[in-house]
């Protein structure tokens, strides 16, 4: 499977600093996400499925084949956009990709939202300030998004200049850590 290939292939980017910072979170740090716990001791899948603003992005990760390599041992970073976000896609471009035959072109979608390593905000806050206030972030996907900050905000910008805001960081999962954001990135068209 591709995405196999890919994982094999990507550099664990911050796996250290992540994997030290999630470790040192407690069940009680992490927030609600979609009306539901987000439980450390379950994967990004099963977490996600709990989540009432994630049922697009859970259906298409399923649909996609990624399900079973998400609830892997990881670690991933996941930007997970919301069902708002995907609302912004036409509706017939979204069943579109929905269907059997575009199966490869929704996988790279979602795995343009996959990182892997775990890493935490603070750890992108400061790969983000090392690199001079913006930090190329590449994905399973083969998309390299650019996050910067502004404030506390870290915003990821994909190569079609299309911006997401992480709205909720920082929820530890079993196997990463899920950055919640308000936009689908899409990758270079």
């Amino acid at each position: 499977m591709k995405f196999n290939r890919i994982l094999a292939q990507a550099a664990a980017v911050l796996v250290a600093t992540g994997a030290a910072q999630a470790a040192s979170h407690s069940q009680t740090e992490n927030p609600m996400v979609g009306g539901a716990a987000m439980l450390p001791t379950m994967t990004i899948v099963d977490n996600a499925m709990n989540s009432q603003d994630h049922e697009t992005l859970v259906a298409a990760v399923v649909q996609a084949g990624l399900a079973e390599t998400l609830k892997g041992a990881g670690p991933f970073t996941v930007f997970a956009p919301t069902d708002d976000a995907f609302d912004m896609i036409a509706k017939d471009s979204l069943a579109a990709l929905m269907m059997d035959e575009n199966k490869a072109q929704l996988a790279q979608i979602l795995t343009c939202h996959v990182v892997a390593a775990s890493a935490m905000s603070d750890a992108i806050a400061g790969m983000i300030a090392a690199d001079g206030g913006a930090h190329p972030v590449e994905t399973l996907g083969g998309c390299t998004l650019r996050a910067t900050l502004s404030g506390d905000t870290i915003t990821l910008t994909d190569e079609n200049g299309r911006d997401a805001t992480v709205t909720i960081a920082d929820v530890v999962q079993s196997n990463g850590v899920i950055h919640v954001i308000d936009r689908v990135l899409l990758p270079k068209q």
